[in-house]
């Protein structure tokens, strides 16, 4: 008796466990569907109506920006991940400085970025070889995104927010609204405006600041009680300044990092000439195609994983790991299937360019191969993440930006091209190897 009392508390947890799992990552996934079609939307208008020349421009445009946001990811993963836990212990007067701190560092980082814009430019793109007619089609794209600054900034705080407070739908519905208004201005704009194909940064300038007002709307009517908490004063001293920046310190390293390895890729691509940088800025849409379906586990692990230890609960936190693990492998095995077997005809929607598509038929295997040994890297994130593992964040990716330049280094001259994604395949395996190594470690520190 004692045995199926035990067992039906068991399958009791469990089924409350995944309930919690799909109630924030389903949410996290549709709004995440939308985040590449934004990118698939706008390399799809610039590829019907101009040619490979504006597809690489808006490649590099991109990775511009990238260069930029990434040190900032911080503004997500720091704020959610330090919210989450303040859930946890049910500590409003943490919620609303953490909060606060989010969107005051999202400012300041905003009025840095618009001080260095023209240097910038012009620093980035002399290091990166190509063709005059890209580099000018980038810069004219920067110079009218740019000013979505600090909305774009804040909108991460905002959503990292959300996610500690588990409320996913909220951000959700942030998501949706700035990435279907960019969708739909950037096909508007382009098409029937006389912004011609620069009309796509428009689109994105203003989706950012109608996104922000919405998040700022959403926040002011249903957490009310935590909004009255704010104080920038407490919030600002440099006793609880210290946790965060520490923290994002890490997660600053991290995505420094990162940006070795996904600015590394389109900047060895363009070596090889327009049309390999056209192929690969579409396998890359294709690549994180799958991981924004992952990541909405992996928000979940996060906002799990965060509540968990802040309540010092271990049992549900070794719980949730193990099912957040399961529903991500499951994805990974699915767009396996998916990539398989419509690898190709999707290629064929993002560009009419015969030779981008003729192109791209030898890597197609990097499609298939990729969801396999990324589900596990990007689930691990959310819960480090949500656990404030900063430290072991950023050492997982110092590993990873060292193997995917080394691997390329040692193979691109016997393989090209090919090399550059295997090193991408690599950096993936040594995340997750190295995060699955030190978990319990962390974990156990974590909840003590």
């Amino acid at each position: 008796m004692f045995k199926n009392t035990k067992q039906s508390v068991l399958q009791h947890n469990i089924g409350k466990i995944n309930k919690q799992i799909l109630s924030l990552a389903i949410p996290s996934i549709l709004a995440n569907i939308t985040v590449p079609l934004v990118g698939i939307v706008d390399t799809a208008i610039v590829g019907h109506i101009s040619d490979a020349v504006s597809i690489g421009g808006i490649a590099i445009g991109t990775m511009l920006f990238d260069l930029l946001y990434w040190n900032f990811a911080f503004l997500r993963e720091g704020t959610g991940g330090l919210t989450a836990q303040a859930f946890g212990r049910n500590d409003h007067e943490a919620q609303a400085d953490y909060l606060t701190e989010g969107i005051f560092i999202a400012i300041v980082g905003a009025a840095l970025i618009w001080l260095i814009q023209w240097f910038y430019v012009s620093l980035v793109l002399w290091f990166v070889p190509c063709s005059s007619g890209v580099a000018d089609f980038a810069r004219q794209y920067f110079y009218i995104r740019i000013w979505a600054a600090p909305a774009t900034l804040s909108n991460m705080a905002i959503k990292g927010w959300l996610i500690g407070m588990q409320n996913s739908v909220g951000a959700m519905i942030c998501d949706l609204t700035i990435n279907i208004t960019n969708i739909v201005l950037s096909y508007v704009l382009a098409y029937h405006s006389s912004f011609g194909v620069i009309g796509v940064a428009w689109g994105t300038l203003i989706a950012q600041y109608t996104g922000l007002m919405l998040g700022l709307i959403v926040i002011t009517i249903k957490y009310r009680d935590i909004i009255g908490l704010i104080n920038c004063r407490r919030a600002c001293k440099m006793e609880k300044m210290r946790q965060i920046f520490s923290l994002n310190g890490n997660l600053m390293l991290r995505s420094m990092c990162m940006l070795v390895i996904y600015v590394g890729f389109t900047s060895i691509a363009a070596k090889y000439g327009d049309t390999e940088l056209a192929i690969s800025s579409i396998m890359m849409k294709m690549f994180l195609l799958f991981s924004y379906f992952v990541d909405g586990f992996a928000y979940a692990g996060e906002a799990l994983t965060g509540k968990y230890i802040g309540a010092k609960d271990k049992d549900n936190l070794i719980l949730s790991i193990k099912y957040l693990f399961a529903w991500s492998v499951g994805i990974g095995l699915l767009f396996t299937l998916i990539y398989a077997l419509a690898g190709t005809d999707t290629i064929s929607l993002l560009t009419s360019d015969q030779s981008v598509i003729d192109g791209s038929q030898p890597y197609i295997i990097w499609l298939i191969l990729m969801p396999i040994v990324s589900c596990a890297a990007f689930m691990w994130d959310g819960i480090y993440i949500g656990a404030t593992a900063g430290r072991e964040i950023r050492n997982s990716t110092v590993w990873a930006a060292i193997g995917f330049v080394g691997i390329y280094l040692l193979l691109y001259k016997l393989y090209g091209i090919q090399a550059l994604y295997f090193a991408y395949f690599i950096h993936l395996f040594l995340r997750f190897i190295y995060l699955s190594i030190v978990w319990k470690r962390t974990i156990e520190r974590c909840v003590v």
